[in-house]
């Protein structure tokens, strides 16, 4: 593997673990509300996103690479209304969609199917993730705004639980 390849999967790691961050800090905000649902909901993601890192550092560590990881920075985002961490997280899922995209160019124009085939998945993941977080958006747009449609919303996330991907190295 090249070391340009290299380097963007390492770097992939710390940007899944800061988007663990990130989502923990959106479940934080939730959970001041009191909307447990999306609280759940964030806190699944979070799951989710730090096992991403988990399958990026097996993956490098199968092919004999060196991680190394770096500090995860703190979130940024303010969040004012409860739509607001719905919008930062699509915003957010398009933006490792295309840090995805890059690596898979760069081991598209190397030749390395070996990196094409495990990343595959994650093309797939974040399509089903950019899918889901627009839909929040949209039912919350819909339902949201009525304080029973907000509550049947939130009963719905609290159902929302934790699996672990099914990618195998």
């Amino acid at each position: 593997m090249n070391s340009k390849i290299a380097a963007l999967l390492n770097e992939q790691i710390n940007k899944e673990f800061y988007s663990a961050y990130l989502y923990l800090d959106m479940a934080n905000f939730y959970d001041e509300l009191d909307l447990d649902g999306y609280a759940n909901y964030y806190t699944i993601q979070a799951q989710e996103e730090r096992d991403h890192a988990l399958l990026f550092m097996k993956y490098m560590q199968s092919n004999g690479l060196k991680v190394t990881l770096e500090a995860i920075g703190k979130p940024d985002k303010v969040y004012h209304t409860v739509l607001d961490p719905l919008e930062a997280a699509a915003e957010h899922e398009r933006y490792v969609t295309a840090l995805i995209n890059t690596i898979y160019r760069e081991a598209h124009l190397d030749g390395d199917f070996r990196t094409m085939k495990f990343l595959d998945w994650f093309v797939d993941e974040q399509m089903e993730e950019e899918e889901s977080a627009d839909k929040m958006i949209s039912r919350y747009k819909l339902f949201g705004q009525d304080p029973r449609g907000l509550y049947l919303l939130d009963q719905e996330y609290a159902g929302r639980v934790y699996s672990a991907p099914s990618l195998t190295l």
